[in-house]
């Protein structure tokens, strides 16, 4: 699976519309959709507060593994 469907999959399981997303990222709605739809690509800084937020391990966010692990904590 690729990151844009990830996100968007762990938005949708969360319940949660893109414009809520997007003001957590401090972005437009429309920037947001853009990542979904791999339109623009997601900055890496956002998609580490994306694994934060869905408190997912960036290999799971970015589809490297389809293991839901933990966000890794300091």
């Amino acid at each position: 699976m690729k990151y844009y469907e990830r996100i968007r999959e762990l938005r949708e399981e969360k319940e949660l519309t893109q414009r809520q997303v997007a003001e957590y990222l401090h972005i437009g709605q429309t920037t947001y959709s853009d990542y979904e739809f791999d339109i623009s690509r997601i900055p890496v800084e956002r998609l580490i507060l994306l694994a934060k937020f869905y408190n997912v391990d960036m290999n799971y966010i970015t589809g490297v593994s389809n293991h839901k692990s933990e966000f890794p904590k300091k």
